[in-house]
């Protein structure tokens, strides 16, 4: 596997292509992980340098020590200007909108608290696998500061009243219940985190790069459409996904029985 450097002065991300694979992980282990506005950046950007990777086909963002993300760094938001709080918000909102506009799923390995910004990174990412000891919580309304932009994330990953009881109450609900709830896809024990996410990501991998990047922007494109409108823009999706190289060459590989060989176009 080899590590890219990254240019941030904190060194709080790490960054590792094995292809193809991309990896993201949080690594402030200490601090248990939290979205400064330098990470936030540094997340970003690799989220770009590994959507113009054609060795990357799927990016796992995961973290180090007993937490996924803590959540913002509140150092950051006291006795700030307003247009200082602004700015550390719009980064987080630029970084969540990266997840949805890199061509590649992007899956989140959740091991230990993802609390605040934190659950709001793994309500965004495209999949999320979770260790069995993973917790989950939506806290600011404790500490005056309620969890409005991570509400976005939530409520769409969760439903109405899921969601508001997590942010009026600030709970903790445990990876079972986030997956029956639909926060996370699968939980897996704890030791087998690493592999089960290495797993979903390679077999996800084995399909072409053209059409997973054709049908991740489909699926936010549609989602919020009503009935006949979404009907309407994904009749034309896949007309155009139908003309692409791979998708002649997989209909033509399962008619012929054989193996596909995409080529990514």
């Amino acid at each position: 596997m080899s590590q890219d450097s990254v240019d941030t002065d904190s060194k709080a991300i790490e960054v590792e292509v094995d292809a193809p694979l991309g990896v993201i992980t949080l690594a402030e282990a200490k601090r248990r992980n939290p979205l400064s506005a330098t990470t936030m950046g540094a997340i970003t950007s690799t989220l770009q340098r590994f959507d113009a990777d054609p060795a990357v086909r799927v990016i796992v963002i995961r973290a180090l020590g007993p937490a996924f993300s803590a959540g913002h760094d509140l150092t950051e938001l006291v006795d700030r200007t307003l247009d200082d709080e602004r700015a550390i918000f719009a980064a987080c909102t630029e970084m969540m909108a990266a997840v949805h506009a890199v061509r590649q799923p992007v899956i989140a390995e959740v091991a230990g608290i993802a609390f605040a910004a934190g659950c709001q990174l793994v309500a965004t990412c495209d999949l999320a696998v979770a260790g069995e000891s993973a917790r989950f919580s939506t806290p600011g309304v404790k500490i005056g500061l309620f969890c409005s932009t991570p509400m976005v994330a939530l409520t769409r990953a969760i439903g109405r009243k899921r969601a508001m009881k997590m942010l009026l109450t600030g709970d903790v609900i445990d990876a079972a219940t986030a997956a029956d709830w639909g926060l996370v896809n699968d939980v897996v024990p704890d030791a087998e985190l690493s592999s089960a996410v290495t797993d979903l990501a390679t077999r996800i991998a084995s399909s072409s790069a053209s059409t997973l990047a054709i049908g991740k922007s489909a699926f936010y494109r549609q989602i919020d459409q009503s009935e006949p409108d979404a009907y309407a823009i994904m009749g034309e999706t896949m007309a155009t996904n139908a003309m692409t190289c791979d998708a002649q060459e997989g209909i033509s590989a399962f008619l012929g029985k054989r193996q596909p060989v995409w080529t990514d176009s």
